[in-house]
């Protein structure tokens, strides 16, 4: 399949990046902090890149961040309070999408505007907000390059990678340069899984066509936004990361993890989380207000059925425990349920969806009062009706997985033009 117009212009950009950024560190300009850059593990992140250049991608700009809590260097000091520091970038605003820049605002907040405490800087909200309304957000700001610096988790209904994408249509509208620094996907970037979106189906937690579980890098999907989705490309610069494989899980990294939510404390949850979180779209806990979210699952009436019904299935890689647990906030709060929790103990031969998917067909066989969520929130979740109507009509995980296959297919088809990485 030929690439089309926006790909290439969207490849130029990307291998104009990668020539500035992928040469080894003797060839650079010096950074002005080089302790943030200097480290055990052979991988850096697009911020190092860019720090190791001395910022040659921002010289004489006026930049602003779209950033958060997992902005941070090796060193687990904030991006944007570096940049701030240092005369080889002009660094004017700060960007914060859902939960906010510095991260005080649980799901489904954020945290206006504000002038930043510690740097002085003011703070914009993107949440929720899209097209001109957040392009006149880049205007009034007063930048000309926007940089893109959050880490993702892998899941197509992971928030970020849509204010990426809104993000990118905004700056286009605007006519902003847009820069992109990679991060890993911390679940590997292996092929994806799970269903593909239909537009039919967009809103805030998938915008367009893309697999339940991408494998894909920040900066991979933010070519395969300007050369598939986009009306019109953003002038796009992504900066690489170097010493990351596709194989790699996030403690192959060597980098601190930092929670990008308040609902994802570990890479572990992050694991779980793109099948799991399906269980948002159900009436039991997906197991918010414990220590273990996405990986404790369970509702009042739940016993240890479920648990055997579960690992019945023999899904690969996963162990299911029977489980009880009292949530603090959220579903069940204060009562004490049983459930599930979710023990991984093969992650090469672990798929997240289907596990996900193998937990709804158990737990509405075994729970009478099983009940998806009255604004069929799944279907938002999986990116179409067909998963909750193939399970209400008694179909069988195999039948579930079996249906997505074409779609799931010609996404790979698509995706495989975009990746970076070996």
């Amino acid at each position: 399949m030929r690439p089309s117009r926006r790909a290439l212009l969207t490849a130029t950009a990307t291998a104009t990046a990668t020539a500035a950024f992928a040469a080894t560190p003797t060839t650079l300009t010096t950074p002005a902090t080089p302790a943030t850059t200097t480290h055990d593990s052979p991988l850096r992140t697009g911020f190092e890149q860019l720090q190791a250049s001395g910022y040659a991608a921002l010289h004489g700009r006026r930049v602003g961040v779209v950033t958060n809590p997992t902005g941070v260097t090796r060193d687990v000091r904030h991006i944007v309070d570096v940049m701030h520091a240092d005369p080889h970038v002009e660094l004017t605003a700060v960007f914060g999408p859902e939960h906010g820049f510095r991260g005080t605002a649980q799901a489904g907040g954020s945290e206006g505007r504000y002038d930043d405490p510690a740097t002085g800087l003011p703070v914009y909200d993107t949440y929720l907000k899209s097209g001109k309304p957040l392009a006149d957000v880049f205007t009034t700001s007063g930048v000309d390059t926007v940089v893109f610096d959050i880490q993702d988790v892998g899941a197509r209904f992971y928030t970020y990678i849509w204010t990426l994408y809104d993000c990118m249509e905004a700056a286009q509208l605007a006519g902003k340069r847009f820069v992109v620094l990679d991060r890993p996907n911390p679940v590997t970037g292996r092929a994806a899984q799970g269903p593909v979106l239909h537009k039919e189906f967009a809103t805030f937690v998938g915008r367009q066509p893309v697999a339940q579980a991408h494998g894909m890098t920040v900066a991979e999907l933010a070519r395969l936004f300007n050369g598939e989705f986009l009306a019109a490309p953003v002038e796009l610069t992504t900066v690489l990361m170097s010493g990351w494989k596709r194989s790699d899980f996030y403690d192959a990294s060597g980098l601190p993890w930092v929670p990008p939510s308040p609902n994802m404390p570990t890479a572990d949850t992050a694991l779980v989380y793109s099948g799991t979180c399906l269980f948002e779209g159900t009436n039991l806990s997906e197991g918010r207000g414990t220590t273990r979210p996405f990986e404790l699952l369970g509702a009042e009436g739940i016993d240890g059925r479920w648990a055997l019904e579960a690992n019945r299935l023999k899904v690969p890689g996963v162990r299911f425990r029977e489980a009880y647990f009292a949530p603090t906030f959220s579903k069940f709060q204060g009562k004490t349920i049983g459930g599930v929790q979710i023990h991984v103990d093969d992650r090469a031969a672990y798929d997240p969806v289907r596990t996900g998917i193998a937990l709804l067909v158990t737990a509405k066989k075994v729970w009478s009062g099983f009940a998806w969520r009255s604004d069929n929130w799944i279907d938002k979740l999986t990116g179409s009706a067909e998963v909750r109507t193939m399970i209400d009509a008694g179909a069988t995980t195999d039948e579930v997985v079996a249906a997505w296959q074409d779609e799931l297919k010609a996404f790979q088809r698509i995706r495989k033009e975009y990746l970076l990485y070996g």
